[in-house]
């Protein structure tokens, strides 16, 4: 068994990657998960236990953007515009913000799983607040709580995700991740257009209430998955995580190929990035290597809030305004509508992300998204100056056909690149920057939004022709590419050849140790058994 292990272990001396040793392994195995016992199970659990995190982020844009057509709600609070509204808004990215600081020592001292439970119990609490709230004060505060829970949630989530996945489906489920935001979304959408022509201040509160549902179904669902056995090798669990992945990934098969290079893999990174000092927040600054991968983080965060998504994920109903379709219900249908098709889309972006190289699906993503915001700045330049009907109808043509561009970038990738370019030692600090980076955008981009809405109108639009014809060339310049590698295989993509000739090296000897060890207790076993 050993030889064939390592026969996909060889390094080409002209290459500076990690030959894809595990990938090669699980390649050959060419059941799919649904015939795998195990590994159904274990997925059919991570999405209300892991997946649905992203509900709660969802269900939030897309009740906020809603619950501005409910005139109870604008009676309310008085009519809250421009810096109000937008402080109402953003009051979540400016409680996730402060959080940051908080989430990678929660990681890694009690694991993904005791992460994900903090963050649930904090959002049930600011949900039921943001319900009860009796003024702008408390509805702000409330928000800000539930903000505070959700980095801790996601950061968790989306890292236990691709390290408790098998190799063949990690790019896949990582890239769903996101996409159970619009699951949220469409829940929330047909909550606001049921709840909107009610009379009473229920009309508001029932969404607002209905947001810990997610945060409920986490707490109900995690107990049946297992720890990411990358954290259990950290923690010198290896025997646990070993039986982990030869339950799930090689359905109990104690001899599998795929489980011994697996852990020969994780253990051997996992080790040498512990030999390296790479756990603390100076690493980002004290290696060329991290400095990259700091920067990738901040790309990122900023692109994927920064791209045109936020005016039409928080402030529809303004934009509608602007091309003269007012009319309450049919903003809510519109928004309805827009979730159902960008589920669609961005769950068929996640499920093809295997056969396409990640830059490439950067750039088509950011060229189309360009095109569409040429096309919406038009169009409502066209109402501004002559009121015509067909633009209207125009700017909500550009509305869908934004969500698949978005989706097939920033939406099916954002998560997958990000385990793919942080080893482990660093990968919560590494989504906490990115999460950080991308609070920050949205603050300042959900309070600005309004007031440049309201403002300038449709020239508002330019800002982000320009801005997305930055986003093309800064992906162009420095976004490395990173398809079919596993995790371990990419944990010193920065770091040069020299390093993972090393790793390789130490892969290759532990895998024998492994094999020898094997052999030894075998012969003993014989040897009692005669």
């Amino acid at each position: 068994m050993s030889e064939k292990i390592l026969s996909g272990a060889v390094v080409d001396a002209k290459t500076p990657t990690v030959a894809p040793l595990v990938t090669q392994l699980a390649d050959q195995d060419q059941r799919a998960w649904w015939q795998k016992p195990n590994l159904r199970h274990l997925y059919l659990f991570m999405i209300p236990a892991c997946l649905g995190v992203e509900y709660t982020s969802g269900f939030d844009s897309s009740m906020m953007n809603g619950i501005q057509t409910i005139q109870p709600w604008e009676t309310y609070f008085d009519n809250p515009n421009k810096a109000r509204l937008g402080l109402m808004s953003a009051s979540y990215s400016l409680g996730s913000i402060c959080a940051l600081p908080l989430v990678p020592l929660m990681n890694e001292k009690y694991g993904r799983k005791k992460s994900i439970m903090l963050g649930s119990i904090i959002m049930i609490v600011g949900a039921v607040l943001q319900g009860a709230s009796q003024h702008f004060a408390m509805f702000v505060i409330a928000r800000i709580i539930l903000g505070y829970g959700i980095p801790f949630a996601i950061v968790a989530a989306s890292s236990l995700i691709g390290e408790l996945s098998h190799p063949r489906e990690r790019p896949i489920l990582t890239s769903l991740f996101n996409c159970s935001w619009f699951i949220g979304a469409i829940i929330a959408a047909g909550v606001n257009l049921g709840t909107f022509d009610m009379p009473s201040d229920w009309s508001w509160r029932i969404p607002s209430y209905l947001q810990f549902v997610p945060s409920l179904t986490q707490l109900a669902f995690l107990p049946l998955i297992p720890e990411s056995p990358r954290y259990l090798i950290s923690t010198d669990k290896y025997e646990e995580a070993r039986q982990i992945l030869v339950k799930y990934h090689a359905e109990g098969d104690e001899n599998s190929e795929l489980v011994a290079a697996e852990l020969a893999q994780m253990k051997t990174t996992i080790e040498v990035e512990l030999e390296n000092k790479k756990m603390s927040w100076r690493a980002f600054f004290t290696s060329q290597a991290n400095r990259r991968r700091a920067v990738l983080a901040l790309c990122i965060g900023v692109f994927a809030q920064w791209s045109g998504n936020n005016p039409l994920s928080f402030y529809l109903k303004k934009i509608l305004d602007q091309v003269g379709i007012k009319n309450r219900k049919t903003q809510n249908i519109v928004n309805l509508g827009m979730q159902c098709w960008a589920l669609v889309n961005g769950t068929c972006a996640a499920l093809v992300v295997r056969r396409f190289r990640r830059r490439s699906m950067y750039l088509t993503s950011i060229s189309g998204m360009f095109c569409v915001y040429i096309a919406l700045t038009v169009a409502s330049s066209i109402y501004a100056h002559s009121g015509s009907t067909g633009s209207g109808i125009a700017t909500v043509t550009a509305i869908f056909c934004y969500s698949p561009f978005y989706n097939m970038g920033f939406n099916a990738l954002t998560y997958t690149y990000l385990v793919e370019i942080f080893p482990f030692t660093i990968r919560p600090k590494g989504i906490t920057m990115q999460q950080w980076w991308g609070r920050c955008a949205t603050f300042i981009n959900t309070f600005v939004n309004p007031i440049g809405l309201d403002t300038i109108g449709w020239k508002y639009y330019i800002w982000y022709c320009v801005w997305l014809t930055v986003e093309g060339l800064v992906v162009y310049c420095i976004y490395p590419e990173t398809s079919n590698r596993t995790l371990e295989e990419l944990a010193f993509l920065f770091e040069g050849k020299e390093m993972q000739d090393k790793v390789n090296a130490r892969i290759e000897k532990e895998i024998v140790d492994h094999e020898h060890t094997e052999i030894v207790v075998n012969t003993k076993t014989d040897r009692n058994v005669v």
